[in-house]
């Protein structure tokens, strides 16, 4: 099949990690071994979700801490981590170390803005600054710096017995180069390119200029392009919810197909005041998938990919789509595995 699109050049997948309450630890679990899966099947990345107060992963950097113990090569990232949760400071700690730990494979993926439900979750998460708490573009700049490897400490030297640097340590080379921002909105892919970030595209965009998905992705991926040091060179990945069901059983096709036909009226039209609009979950064998994204304006703008796992899947079932992904769809994109899983 004929590509309309640059040839897919670096595969990934994008997982929740849920798990049941009653029994954290089997889900947890289940999420290091598809990331382990994944690099087995030559994915290129695997990426993990934040959620609070919720049963899917509220500590991705553990989970990858982890996941760098129990795989080589794969490139570990958070797609994304809301910086509204987080300290800069400490938060870029925990990065660095896990990028050692990893050898240099985490991609952090993070956004900013007011925490979801602030009105509740505001007076637990910062008791005594709720009001005061910076929710702009500054909580990004000051992570990129620290990150970065930016003098920020003045009291460095020595102590006593003890040194003080004056930067974050440890301090990870080449981890500010992988540092992803998750936009929807033409401010926020302008913002990502004018810092030199790399940037994530996913299933939800803000309908500001149209009500054509495909379109605003596109118009995103060139306005970041656009004012990013790198020019089309820029990296941008694309997250869609991909189901393929080439090697899935018909009770999996069936439900499969019921999931996607429950979630398909939100991307009808913008939702809320903020006109968010969802993209609608593609479903069907490796070849139909392909198709449609080869006619993805968005897709088309693109070479690299996070494919988001539906959320409530089985572990069996994300076994299945991830198999298919690596030998199906994504070889029919274009994609060649640089490290297949005998190498």
């Amino acid at each position: 099949m004929p590509l309309a699109s640059r040839p897919l050049r670096k595969l990934g997948f994008l997982t929740i990690g849920l798990f049941d309450e009653d029994d954290p630890a089997a889900g947890h679990e289940s999420t290091l071994e598809i990331i382990r899966l994944g690099e087995e099947l030559g994915f290129d990345s695997a990426w993990v979700r934040h959620r609070h107060f919720q049963f899917g992963i509220s500590s991705p950097v553990a989970i990858l801490a982890a996941a760098t113990q129990r795989t080589s090569r794969i490139h570990l990232g958070t797609a994304v981590t809301p910086l509204g949760w987080e300290n800069p400071l400490r938060l870029a700690e925990d990065l660095a170390t896990v990028d050692i730990l990893s050898g240099g494979r985490l991609n952090p993926g993070i956004s900013v803005g007011e925490p979801r439900n602030y009105g509740q979750v505001g007076p637990v998460l910062y008791p005594d600054s709720a009001e005061q708490e910076d929710f702009s573009y500054t909580r990004v700049r000051r992570l990129l710096d620290l990150v970065r490897g930016e003098h920020v400490f003045e009291g460095a030297g020595v102590e006593g017995f003890e040194v003080f640097a004056d930067r974050v340590q440890p301090h990870a080379k080449g981890l500010g180069e992988r540092m992803w921002y998750g936009g929807a909105s033409l401010r926020s892919a302008r913002w990502a390119g004018e810092n030199g970030m790399n940037f994530l595209t996913s299933s939800v965009v803000r309908a500001e200029e149209s009500t054509d998905f495909a379109e605003i992705q596109r118009a995103h991926v060139r306005t970041f392009r656009a004012h990013h040091p790198d020019g089309d060179a820029a990296r941008v990945s694309q997250g869609l919810v991909v189901i393929p069901t080439d090697s899935a059983t018909a009770r999996q096709r069936l439900r499969y197909e019921e999931y996607v036909a429950e979630r398909t009226p939100r991307t009808q039209a913008p939702v809320g005041p903020a006109r968010m609009l969802f993209a609608r979950d593609l479903v069907g064998t490796c070849e139909e998938i392909a198709e449609q994204l080869s006619a993805h304006v968005g897709f088309q703008e693109i070479d690299e990919v996070a494919f988001a796992l539906p959320f409530t899947f089985e572990h069996a079932d994300y076994v299945q789509i991830l198999t298919d992904i690596a030998t199906g769809l994504g070889p029919a994109l274009g994609w060649h595995p640089q490290h297949p899983a005998s190498a």
